[in-house]
């Protein structure tokens, strides 16, 4: 703990004692077909990168989803640190629509003045019919739903987080 940080502001850097692995970044193993890394950089209320966050994402994977698959071909969950730049790096496919929701990713943020995760949404920008309905995406205000959309990108997509200030991301009540 740094003098003068309370426990609550030193979960950020507790994260990596038994949190992390290798593999919790990859969804799915390298060259896996249809493969698409999702990143990003997390910042506070300042604007300023927190290099000490989580992110987790979780994703269905068709009507089948849960599913177990023999030698971890498909995980359905990933979990990255953010690095010293205040960025993650996941390697995943694009979820299918589930239950009459557009493809999405569910994911959380753990990090420092963080007493419990908050959770938000990664919408897809090439699925702009399946995010018309989406019952979720609707509910959120006009002018917030930028904040659910990732970008798309070379290798995949972009979708930075706020955790607090102007660009807030829109974090759900779970």
């Amino acid at each position: 703990m740094r003098p003068g940080e309370t426990p609550s502001q030193t979960v950020g850097p507790y994260l990596s004692i038994g949190l992390t692995w290798a593999e919790g970044a990859y969804v799915v193993a390298a060259g896996t077909p249809g493969a698409v890394w999702i990143g990003g950089t997390v910042y506070d209320g300042a604007g300023d990168t927190v290099a000490d966050a989580l992110i987790e994402t979780w994703q269905g994977s068709g009507p089948s989803w849960p599913r177990a698959v023999p030698g971890g071909d498909f995980a359905g969950f990933g979990r990255c640190p953010t690095d010293s730049q205040g960025q993650y790096r996941i390697l995943t496919t694009v979820p299918a629509s589930v239950d009459a929701q557009a493809p999405h990713l569910d994911a959380s943020v753990f990090a420092r003045g963080l007493l419990h995760r908050v959770v938000t949404r990664i919408y897809f920008p090439d699925h702009e019919l399946a995010n018309a309905g989406d019952p979720v995406l609707a509910a959120v205000p006009d002018e917030r739903r930028h904040t659910l959309l990732a970008r798309s990108a070379h290798d995949g997509y972009l979708f930075d987080i706020h955790l607090q200030g102007v660009d807030e991301t829109v974090f759900f009540d779970v």
